[in-house]
Parts: structure tokens; sequence; C-alpha cells
């Protein structure tokens, strides 16, 4: 494959259904993104993956939905790990890219840099809230932690949360290819079986110990044989396939389901981008009471504020603002 057909792949998601099975499904290609998100941060190796492993989630899951605004993930564990969060912005216009944040926050003192990524979050939940604007009510939804990976994680959201079977196949990590730097590269492929007519019932009672919901306790009769079928066909594929950039997502998804009538649909870039803004950071600041904002005054009499995303540094002057702090009290 040439350079231009390799960078044709790169940072894209790409929709696709097959027809014969009733199974649709997305196929993820990050890599300038990844390096965006994580050039913000030092983040240690482990902390890192995880949050890789969380943005490429995010692509796969936020193209699925028709968005006006937003996506979000958040995982949250009682862990050293304490939280990874994930935004995914929908393209404002048709043609133009979906955008993806994300950031960590650990304890760097109990971080166990030689253990088990996902075991360092603990317990806690994986949530995906969506916000279509100020006009409509956001969604929230919430599921424990769960399978050893937060692939598992949201695989088993959307079978407790929404009752669709639903499974990832994921590789990342850092690529270093001839004559270039080394850079973050990511690939994924997403399966869900499409909703029926109404939403999807549970055939009963969870078969599993944590009392989860799974593929098999929904789909049965044809749609659990054919869901087993490309499940086991997923599984054959192998780290390089997903990760390119060798190989085209249309050529992968023809190796793995050719026989399921695979329909292709345009691919959506994505890019890492930040909304924060001078104008935001004031408006948060607006809901703080004069005296909390002596307290956050500075000795020059600045306020400052840090993007947790972009790491994007503000400096406001109060009065500038509108704001009339109180005198600094540290007594109180």
């Amino acid at each position: 494959m040439t350079l231009g057909q390799k960078i044709a792949w790169d940072d894209t998601v790409l929709p696709f259904q097959l027809d014969k099975i009733d199974i649709r499904g997305r196929v993820a290609r990050l890599d300038g993104v990844l390096d965006g998100v994580l050039e913000q941060h030092d983040y240690p190796p482990l902390v890192e993956a995880m949050v890789a492993e969380a943005a490429l989630l995010t692509a796969l899951i936020g193209q699925t939905i028709d968005l006006r605004w937003k996506l979000s993930i958040q995982i949250r564990g009682d862990g050293p790990l304490r939280l990874i969060a994930t935004d995914y912005y929908g393209p404002t216009e048709e043609g133009e890219p979906a955008r993806i944040r994300a950031y960590a926050s650990y304890d760097k003192e109990t971080l166990d840099l030689k253990a088990d990524p996902f075991g360092q979050i603990g317990k806690g939940f994986f949530a995906i809230l969506i916000d279509q604007g100020n006009d409509m009510k956001p969604y929230q939804g919430i599921t424990p932690l769960a399978g050893g990976s937060l692939s598992a994680c949201a695989e088993t959201y959307f079978a407790q949360s929404e009752q669709l079977p639903t499974k990832f196949s994921l590789t990342y990590g850092r690529s270093i290819e001839p004559g270039e730097v080394e850079s973050w590269r990511a690939g994924g492929v997403m399966l869900q079986h499409m909703p029926k007519a109404s939403p999807l019932m549970a055939k009963g009672e969870a078969e599993s110990e944590d009392g989860l919901l799974t593929a098999n306790d929904i789909l049965d009769g044809d749609d659990g044989d054919n869901w087993n079928r490309a499940s086991i066909l997923l599984d054959t594929v192998e780290e390089l396939e997903l990760i390119g950039p060798s190989i085209a997502p249309t050529d992968l998804l023809f190796r793995l389901f050719h026989e399921e009538a695979p329909v292709v649909y345009d691919a959506q870039p994505v890019k890492f981008g930040c909304t924060c803004s001078k104008e935001k950071v004031q408006q948060s600041l607006s809901i703080y009471s004069a005296r909390d904002l002596a307290h956050m005054t500075k000795e020059d009499g600045t306020l400052t504020a840090d993007c947790q995303f972009c790491g994007a540094h503000y400096v406001m002057d109060p009065k500038a603002m509108g704001f009339e702090a109180q005198p600094r009290d540290d007594g109180k």
C-alpha cells in the first residue's frame, strides 16, 4: 500500500453493516488523534495505554450515535487510576471531522507501574453520557466495572443498559516505522446486533456469576447463532490487521465477513480537539461567591485555571471579568 493510501485510513471510523445477519459495526484507525491526546500530558505508560483504549472505544461508540453535540465516557474507580474521561463531539457540518479529547486522574504514589493496568482502577463504574444540547435532557447510563478490560466494560454496558449484544476487538500501542518518529497507533472493530422494532428484551435471568447480562442472555434462535458466528470470526483478527497501516479496513472486513455481505458506508474523519476557552472558564467561575473567589485569587490579583484535557493555562483578572472578589482572609 502506498503512503497516500495509508494516510487515507488514518484517524477515521468506517461504518459497515452485515446485511445477511442483522449486525452493524465500525472499524476505527487512530494515530494523530492519540498523539494529540497524549502529548498534552506526561502520563506513565500504564496510564497512557488505558487512555488510548478509552479514546478508541469513544471513537467507535460515538460514531454509532446521531449526535447534535457530545458523547462522554467516564470510568471511575477506587484504585490509584481514579478517573478516565473522554469526550466525542459530533461533526458540526457534513464532511467535517468529529473531535475527541481525553484525560486521566491518578495517584502517583500508589500507582503500580508493573501491575495489570485495568486492575489499577479498582472497583467502580463505567458510564456513558449523551448531551444533545441546551434544549435536550442529557442521558446517562451506568454499569459496574467488569470483565478485566475497558472494552469488556463497554460490552457489559450495552448488554445491561441497552440490551444490545456488542463485541469489541482492539489493539493499541507505540509504533516506529522506518524513517519515522515513534508515534501512537490504535485500531479496533466494533460489532453490534441491530435493535429490533421494539427494544430487545432479555430472555430471563443473567447467567453470569455477577448477575450482569451478556449476549447469550439476550439472543436466541437464528439471531443467537448468527451473533456467535460473527463473534468467532472477529476473534480470528490479528493485531496487525486491526492497527494497519498496510491493510485497508475494507480489505479487513472482506477477509472476516465476506459471506455475511458487508455493506460499507462513508468513513468519518476524527481529530483531537478541545472545546475549552477563556469565556467558558469565566462562565464556570461565575457560580462561585465573592468569598470563594477571594480564596482562589493569587497574591498578584489574578485567577488561574488549567484545562485537564489539553493543558491550556488561563490567567484572568477578576475585576475585568466583573467579579468583585472580597479581600483574602486566610485566617478563616
